[in-house]
């Protein structure tokens, strides 16, 4: 088992599109904390103002570069994240399967629970290296753009700059979680098809009407509801009190969705005659 997941792990982190795909999300982090620091914002003060949780994020930056990252995982969860994600999950299977490969991973009908299992942990690693990539480029921009301290909290409250990245690290981890939940379901999309690129496109579209969706006022009894929906809840994370019941709706609504479309991708890659 270790032995497939390693393989599966040079292969995924081997290709060149997917080391692309991560040097796109270095550099983003980048290019928006110049932008940032050239537009020089002016700090708004601890309280978190009416405008929204990212426009307290920027109104934040100027005082403490740590927010760098914030803005960050929230700017690329708006599509860069995903395109990563969905790359990848949608390629697992259906890429095999287009190249006529997939056949020869399975010697034996019980060996594919295991290829599943190793697919899915290879896009959760994958995702959560992403994540971590736009965190910690977030974080060494922010601190050479921007002065590093104690962290004004959205909130108000002002905690001491270990607290602060000890929560940007939650944060981090939370985003990552939400990404494994999406690469559940390109995993079970990847499994209905053997075209990766159809499958890529299946997932996106799915993300962009669950964000559309989730933002139209009359529908939002349908919004609890979406893989999307509590995506930017990690900014719970950043007042005082923790709002730990956000954290953890959103925490459950990922691991239903993961649940669900593994046992999709596990019922229907099980019974697939996929040797023809």
């Amino acid at each position: 088992m270790y032995r497939f997941f390693a393989s599966e792990l040079r292969l995924v982190f081997g290709r060149r599109r997917n080391l692309l795909l991560l040097a796109v999300t270095a550099v983003f982090p980048l290019v928006i904390g110049i932008a940032l620091r050239l537009a020089a914002p002016h700090p708004q003060g601890g309280g978190g103002g009416g405008g929204g949780t990212g426009a307290a994020f920027f109104d934040q930056l100027a005082g403490n570069g740590v927010f760098l990252t914030f803005i960050a995982l929230s700017s690329l969860l708006i599509l860069v994240l995903p395109v990563v994600v969905a790359v990848v999950a949608g390629d697992s299977v259906a890429g095999e399967a287009g190249y006529g490969t997939l056949r020869y991973l399975l010697a034996v009908p019980a060996g594919r629970t295991r290829l599943l299992a190793v697919k899915f942990g290879v896009i959760v690693t994958f995702g959560l290296c992403a994540t971590f990539i736009v965190s910690a480029v977030a974080l060494v921009a922010g601190a050479a753009l921007f002065p590093v301290g104690p962290v004004t909290l959205l909130s108000g409250t002002t905690v001491s700059l270990p607290d602060g990245l000890l929560r940007l690290l939650f944060v981090t981890l939370y985003v990552a979680a939400a990404m494994a939940a999406l690469g559940a379901i390109g995993l079970a999309v990847s499994t209905m098809t053997e075209h990766a690129i159809g499958a890529i496109a299946t997932v996106m579209i799915l993300v962009v009407a669950s964000e559309v969706v989730d933002n139209v006022p009359q529908l939002a009894a349908a919004g609890p509801y979406l893989p999307t929906h509590w995506w930017l809840s990690f900014d719970s994370l950043l007042r005082v009190p923790v709002d730990t019941s956000t954290l953890l709706r959103g925490l459950l609504s990922f691991a239903v969705y993961a649940l669900l479309f593994g046992s999709f991708a596990w019922a229907r890659f099980t019974s697939a005659d996929v040797t023809s």
